[in-house]
């Protein structure tokens, strides 16, 4: 059985606001549609993958997405990031009680679709993470057979999860370590070489496969 995944939206316009300045202001939110549309390109094509849901705050702003074959529905109007997950997992079990679920930051446009499936496959039944390259934050969760997916995102979430029980993965998987979140960040992304959407905004060759 495969992973249903969870990933949740900002409107487009509103997320990322350590990134603005990275392209000219009215293009802000055209970058923030395109990281999310790479990752969610490269993650639909993963193996191990079954299922994506977006948790959206607003789902018209983010509708391109369905082109990719992802489900969108509308997040809680309160509690945050991680009240959006939960959410989504509530729905995803609702159709698969003992299905497996992980969560996946939107912002990961240099996803290899082997990275993906390497870190699915070495959680290997157990609630795992993923951390960020500088190892602060976290760019994947995944719950174990039969548990909660428990998120802790935020500030300092890869020391969370590990406090909550979670093993962080040590599998190399540079291109999901690699999220955005600053201009620094999306500088180093494009020396990975980042997905279409992504590169023809910015205006450089597209080196992913």
């Amino acid at each position: 059985m495969g992973f249903d995944l969870i990933v949740p939206m900002k409107r487009p316009a509103e997320g990322k606001s350590r990134l603005r300045g990275a392209v000219v202001p009215g293009r802000h939110a055209e970058l923030v549609l395109a990281l999310a549309y790479d990752t969610l390109s490269a993650a639909t094509s993963a193996d191990g993958v079954r299922r994506v849901l977006v948790v959206a705050a607003d789902p018209a702003s983010v509708a391109d997405l369905t082109e990719l074959g992802v489900e969108i529905v509308t997040e809680p109007s309160r509690g945050g990031l991680n009240a959006a997950l939960r959410h989504g997992e509530e729905l995803l079990r609702r159709d698969t009680p003992s299905g497996l679920v992980g969560a996946l930051q939107a912002d990961l446009p240099a996803l290899r679709t082997e990275d993906l499936t390497a870190a699915l496959a070495g959680a290997a039944g157990h609630r795992a993470f993923v951390a960020d390259r500088q190892g602060t934050g976290t760019t994947l969760l995944l719950a174990g057979d039969g548990q909660a997916l428990a998120p802790r995102f935020g500030t300092g979430s890869a020391r969370a999860h590990t406090a909550s029980g979670a093993t962080p993965l040590t599998i190399a998987a540079e291109s999901l370590r690699a999220d955005v979140d600053t201009a620094d960040d999306l500088a180093h992304v494009r020396t990975l070489g980042v997905g279409k959407r992504t590169s023809t905004l910015l205006g450089t060759p597209c080196v992913l496969m």
